[in-house]
């Protein structure tokens, strides 16, 4: 068994590297999230985490003589990842870099349903998060002796970045070693996510570091395993359908039946956006709406 970290502990993890984690474990966030510090002198800090005052210590306890942090980046804006930002930012005087608000990037298919109030969700949702700087998709941001390049992964969130390091990837919670993503609509979506996961496999990674959990060292592999695992949940679903299980809860009931309880819900939105997914494909349709109540059967 793998010792887990311990948070507040300043790990360096390669050449530019390093991580400090929060002390928030929880089913969600495993043994909690990893910040990370780039560069050196002036560092770039990735997902500054909860706003935790001891967090922020061993952040700046992390910083070697003469070091400050010049810049803040955010992968998304879930509680356990950007609520630290601001006010460090203006304790530090510098600015925060993140792909927009957390409604930011949504597909017009969950504009639609969260306008229609059809959809719950927010999940840990940072709601007042707003990014002093929006970052685009493929926007390198340098200074010093360290560069990262955005890249926009909507699918856990439709805000949702991914950082290029070289030929190592800061996946946040888009793509993790101990499990798949919560994709949890209208903020998450399936469509969006798969076409983020394939982007992302689709380039060579040396490593992948992620908002929870051990460094990642064989990216294709996982990659490739998230891409099936998604591919043969859809598969699974419709499978069911087709022998007349048509509710959420009883999918959930069937296909997730060896996950523990406090990840029921959890499981329940992952498969509500199978659902919302195969139902813009037409291979799907709901009634009498779209949602967790609905009734679901093929087309």
């Amino acid at each position: 068994m793998t010792t887990a970290p311990l948070p507040g502990l300043c790990e360096t993890l390669g050449p530019g590297v390093r991580r400090v984690l929060a002390p928030n474990p929880s089913p969600m966030t495993l043994h909690g999230t990893n910040s990370y510090l780039i560069g050196s002198g002036d560092v770039a800090l990735i997902d500054p985490g909860p706003n935790l005052p001891g967090h922020g210590a061993a952040l700046m306890a992390a910083l070697r003589k003469g070091e400050r942090i010049s810049h803040i980046l955010v992968t998304h804006s879930h509680l356990d990842h950007s609520p630290l930002a601001h006010p460090m930012a203006a304790s530090l005087g510098v600015r925060v870099y993140a792909f927009g608000r957390s409604t930011a990037g949504r597909s017009p298919q969950m504009q639609t349903l969260a306008a229609a109030g059809l959809l719950a969700g927010g999940e840990g949702i940072d709601a007042g998060f707003v990014p002093d700087e929006a970052l685009a998709h493929g926007q390198r941001l340098a200074h010093g002796d360290w560069a990262l390049t955005a890249l926009h992964t909507p699918g856990h969130l439709s805000n949702h970045l991914c950082f290029a390091f070289g030929d190592m990837l800061f996946s946040g919670d888009h793509v993790m070693g101990w499990a798949s993503s919560l994709v949890s609509p209208p903020d998450g979506d399936m469509a969006a996510y798969m076409a983020s996961t394939r982007s992302l496999a689709a380039q060579s990674w040396s490593v992948i570091h992620s908002g929870h959990g051990a460094p990642i060292t064989d990216p294709a592999a996982r990659l490739a395993f998230l891409i099936q695992h998604r591919t043969d949940r859809e598969a699974a679903i419709l499978a069911q359908l087709a022998r007349g299980i048509t509710t959420i809860p009883a999918l959930t009931e069937i296909l997730y039946r060896d996950t523990p309880a406090p990840l029921r819900h959890a499981a329940q939105r992952n498969v509500l956006a199978h659902l919302l997914d195969l139902a813009a494909q037409a291979r799907v349709a709901a009634h009498p709406a779209p949602g967790l109540s609905a009734q679901y059967r093929l087309t």
